[in-house]
């Protein structure tokens, strides 16, 4: 597949998860500045569709990273996924997990155990994805277009592999999640971590 064919497969699969359909319409840069909706929701539609499996099925949140550096507060990012929210509007239950990649190093070593290099941009979030195939962003550009961001490329989550981005502290993390993952995702390919 060349890269064109891979983006529009990726595209195909997302938007059929109506809740990743809807996040996509609804926010832009006016509500969320530098954003993505990023990691499992988009790795988890693409198996969903792989395998012939309902969009939605195994997916137990969606991830929206934004960046803005203006205000490094809790209440800041508050008020800004409070906004996101109320532009987006319910849908049925669904988690949205929208979080401030500015903000990030302030709070990942206490909730995961492992520090967090400050952040420049929501991209760089994504660069810190514990595996290759959750490295994947989508949103809409200024213009209306979709834009797809992904670091590695799009062959692992294509293929489902499950490779790690091996960086120091996090092996346990990555074991947990691949473990997570093929409860649910059976057909995946988890590659170890490597030997030390």
């Amino acid at each position: 597949m060349t890269r064109a064919e891979q983006e529009a497969a990726v595209l195909s699969a997302v938007l059929a998860n109506q809740v990743n359909a809807v996040l996509l319409a609804a926010l832009d840069h006016d509500v969320l500045p530098d954003w993505y909706l990023t990691a499992g929701c988009i790795c988890q539609s693409v198996w969903n569709a792989q395998t012939n499996r309902d969009p939605l099925y195994g997916i137990h949140d969606y991830d929206v990273f934004y960046f803005d550096d203006t205000d490094l507060s809790y209440e800041a990012e508050d008020r800004a996924v409070r906004a996101a929210l109320d532009t987006v509007g319910p849908l049925d239950g669904a988690d949205i997990q929208i979080r401030n990649q500015a903000r990030v190093h302030l709070w990942y070593e206490a909730r995961f155990g492992a520090s967090s290099p400050v952040l420049r941009s929501a991209r760089d979030g994504i660069d810190q994805f514990l595996t290759r195939s959750m490295a994947v962003g989508v949103r809409r550009t200024r213009t209306g277009a979709t834009e797809i961001y992904a670091p590695d490329g799009l062959d692992d989550v294509l293929t489902m592999t499950i490779r790690p981005h091996v960086v120091a502290g996090r092996r346990a993390l990555y074991e947990a999640k691949a473990e997570s993952w093929l409860q649910r995702w059976p057909e995946l390919t988890i590659l170890p971590w490597p030997a030390d």
